[in-house]
């Protein structure tokens, strides 16, 4: 299949979805174009980023007269459309382990949300917030530490052996505790240091230079 790619992404490169579709294209090594969109300055809103997106959302993922928004999406269509054995797989090969992995990008997504008002990504690509957790996102933290702790084993290897998308979407939500210094423990600590030097992960950081 053609690999006339063009991924639009937050001209800041602070989207952790954005992020997660960066990531998806560069372990499945296929060239892509990055297509910066001014959130700002409300440039998602024309119409004609409208239409391309349907939904007015980053990221939106162009492949020839096709586009898709949204980073699970995406990824979706990326393992659809450039599958294994010649494209690695960033989702995990067994059924079960897929099912828990679409499971915990759900989770993240859809819950957690004083953590993501408390510490936003900023904290992870800008600088931590001099502010203490809230209540709610103390909460809200303890319910996602707890979690991770289940699946993470005590040496801080990949959830599903081989390394999936899951993996980085997972640590980005624990970086935003880790980077701010709120509590979280060593394993996990580690699990994320590991993560976060991937260089899948660290080709989407140097963007931000």
């Amino acid at each position: 299949m053609s690999s006339n790619l063009t991924l639009h992404v937050d001209s800041r490169f602070f989207s952790p979805y954005a992020m997660f579709a960066f990531v998806a294209l560069t372990e499945k090594k296929i060239p892509f174009t990055i297509e910066k969109v001014d959130l700002v300055n409300n440039a998602h809103h024309t119409s004609g980023y409208q239409q391309l997106s349907l939904t007015g959302r980053v990221p939106t993922l162009v492949h020839g007269d096709f586009s898709v928004s949204e980073s699970s999406a995406i990824i979706e269509y990326l393992e659809d459309a450039f599958p294994a054995p010649h494209h690695l797989a960033v989702l995990p090969a067994s059924v079960r382990d897929r099912a828990r992995a679409r499971q915990l990008q759900a989770w993240m997504r859809s819950d957690l949300m004083p953590l993501r008002e408390d510490r936003p990504t900023t904290v992870i690509f800008q600088q931590p917030s001099p502010l203490p957790l809230s209540p709610t996102g103390q909460a809200a933290a303890q319910q996602l530490t707890t979690a991770a702790a289940s699946l993470v084993n005590d040496a801080g290897d990949n959830l599903f052996g081989a390394w999936s998308i899951a993996d980085t979407e997972l640590a980005l939500m624990l970086n935003r505790l880790v980077v701010n210094q709120d509590p979280v423990s060593p394993k996990l600590k580690t699990y994320v240091a590991r993560q976060w030097q991937r260089p899948s992960v660290q080709a989407w950081i140097q963007q931000q230079g």
